[in-house]
C-alpha cells in the first residue's frame, strides 16, 4: 500500500513538472478553453488557502496570456489545475 502511494506521488510529481512545460512548447496548454475549465474547477473548491493560491495562479495565467507569454501562462495554469485536482 505504501509503495503504491509513493509510486502515485512520484508519477504525479513528474506529471506536474513536465506537463506545463510540454503544453507550453506545443502551444496548447494556454488556451481560453483550458483556462475556463481550470477556473471552473477552482471555483468548485472549498474556500481555503489552496483555493486562494489557485485563484492567484489563474490570475497570473490570464495576465501572461494577455501579454503573449504562453510559456508562463501554461506554467501558472498547470499549477492552478494541479491545485484543483488535489482538492
Amino acid at each position: 500500500m505504501i509503495k503504491t502511494l509513493i509510486a502515485a506521488a512520484t508519477v504525479a510529481a513528474v506529471a506536474y513538472a513536465v506537463a506545463p512545460a510540454q503544453a507550453a512548447q506545443m502551444g496548447v496548454g494556454c488556451s481560453g478553453a483550458n483556462l475556463g475549465k481550470t477556473e471552473a474547477a477552482v471555483e468548485a473548491m472549498a474556500d481555503n488557502e489552496v483555493k486562494f493560491a489557485a485563484e492567484k495562479e489563474i490570475s497570473l495565467a490570464q495576465d501572461a496570456m494577455l501579454n503573449g507569454k504562453m510559456g508562463a501562462c501554461g506554467m501558472h495554469l498547470g499549477r492552478a489545475a494541479h491545485a484543483a485536482m488535489a482538492k
